[in-house]
């Protein structure tokens, strides 16, 4: 019962709060506006809206839109050096997770020296201190997945050397101010609503389970789950609902504060090693087929928990031992995921061979092996690529 409760980002929600960018006061006066490389946030207008209503709040901006949907490390780098050349005191991230993931860390090289992985902590990086923190943060987000509005991670992957990582500063990567506008998510087209809906889910679910829950992660996490199994299929089939959007919307940003108040588990680990040496793949799609796996293994050790997050699926736990109830949970999420579209992702389609997972089991011991000590029991590597293992297909 020993916990601490800090988010200090200001969280603008609902529809149409786009237009707060015209009146809430913003931490500078200049802005690196990072963007993806694709034509989306500039095809449905998101662009040159943000910057119209910036400038009604005078505010100046410089663009970079290079973000790829598995950031890099060499754009948070150029992104750092254009941030630093033009003058810019914050960073807006407008787009997914991936571009606002880049802009907290591009507002952590913007003011400090040397390369961005001199400090990271995991894989072949440095594990430097963090002298001088970070540039102000602003995040818009246009899709509902990686919760980044509402805690203080960053996740990149260092294209060379084929390792993603997650990073973070308390309290200097969390947002200033976060927009989660879920107009701005209308265009999502379903497979991707589908598996960034998914990412929330297992924000929430892992960080239930996680050893270092606590009674507010637990309540944001059991809600969000709730939350995303009503409305994520109805999102997926109907883009333009937007009461679906706009709940989908809530439970990504609840999973996003189960991050900052309890955090993922080795599932997370295990798909970053994936999607490392597959950039191609989503990172919720890898989730999406790691769980098949991976919740089963904790059938006994979180038996309790899981089935309490069966009961949030609106599973009857009447008549059922925990465990029972810890399977159930197992199959109402396999179900979920056929309702949303996704159930018959395979590992093969993205390239990854099932004679890889001792090796991908290994990096992500290498390169994310903290968030091994927070699962219900430690794995070994041998449990991790058998996990890998049993959900490739």
């Amino acid at each position: 019962m020993n916990f601490t409760y800090h988010i200090p980002t200001k969280i603008v929600f609902g529809p149409g709060t786009l237009q707060a960018l015209a009146t809430e006061q913003m931490p500078g006066r200049k802005a690196l506006l990072a963007l993806s490389a694709g034509p989306s946030m500039r095809k449905y207008g998101y662009v040159d809206r943000a910057l119209e209503l910036l400038k009604s709040n005078g505010v100046e901006c410089v663009t970079f839109e290079k973000i790829l949907p598995n950031p890099i490390h060499q754009h948070v780098m150029e992104g750092a050096a254009l941030a630093s050349e033009t003058g810019c005191d914050f960073v807006i991230g407008l787009g997914g997770g991936s571009t606002i993931d880049s802009a907290k860390s591009i507002a952590v090289m913007a003011v400090n020296p040397g390369d961005y992985w001199d400090y990271i902590g995991g894989g072949s990086g440095k594990g430097m201190p963090v002298q001088h923190g970070a540039l102000p943060i602003v995040a818009i987000t246009t899709t509902a997945g990686t919760g980044t509005e509402a805690d203080p991670w960053t996740v990149i992957t260092h294209e060379e050397r084929a390792e993603k990582i997650g990073f973070g500063l308390v309290p200097d990567t969390f947002p200033t101010l976060s927009i989660v506008d879920p107009e701005l998510m209308l265009t999502v087209p379903p497979f991707l609503t589908a598996i960034q809906g998914f990412d929330a889910f297992f924000h929430a679910a892992e960080g239930y389970i996680a050893n270092i829950a606590t009674p507010v992660s637990d309540g944001f996490a059991l809600t969000s789950i709730e939350l995303l199994t009503k409305w994520l299929p109805v999102a997926v089939k109907d883009g333009g609902n937007l009461e679906a959007r706009t709940q989908v919307a809530l439970a990504n940003t609840l999973s996003g504060m189960v991050e900052s108040t309890s955090g993922c588990t080795s599932e997370h680990s295990l798909e970053h090693a994936l999607s490392a040496d597959h950039p191609d793949l989503p990172h919720g799609a890898g989730l999406v087929m790691i769980s098949r796996a991976y919740f089963p293994f904790f059938a006994d050790a979180a038996a309790d928990r899981m089935a309490r997050m069966a009961q949030s699926m609106g599973v009857d736990l009447h008549g059922l031992s925990p465990v029972d109830g810890a399977h159930a949970f197992v199959d109402a999420l396999l179900c979920l995921q056929d309702a949303c579209g996704i159930g018959d992702l395979k590992m093969s389609d993205y390239g990854i061979q099932r004679e890889d997972a001792s090796a991908l089991a290994q990096k992500a011991f290498g390169t994310m092996g903290g968030l091994f000590d927070v699962d219900p029991v430690r794995l070994t590597c041998e449990d991790a690529a058998g996990i890998i293992s049993a959900a490739w297909r």
